[in-house]
């Protein structure tokens, strides 16, 4: 993976755990809340994961934000 595209994943990660904190929620309830497994939302936030668009929505949905501001 190229480098360039490895420090976005990070930083998106980042706003989303960011943002999950911000919403007093665990992984685990935000998981549940959008039924993706916890140990995919932590790869997530430490941008280990290329998330997709579907799921982008499903989360930001969950957080109740709009997807941009995830990123």
């Amino acid at each position: 993976m190229k480098q360039k595209d490895t420090k976005f994943q990070k930083r998106f990660g980042a706003r989303l755990r960011e943002i999950r904190r911000q919403k007093g929620l665990s992984q685990e309830a935000l998981a549940s809340a959008c039924d993706l497994d916890r140990t995919y939302i932590g790869g997530v936030e430490r941008g280990e994961r290329n998330i997709s668009l579907i799921n982008i929505h499903r989360l930001a949905q969950a957080l109740d934000v709009e997807a941009g501001d995830l990123f």
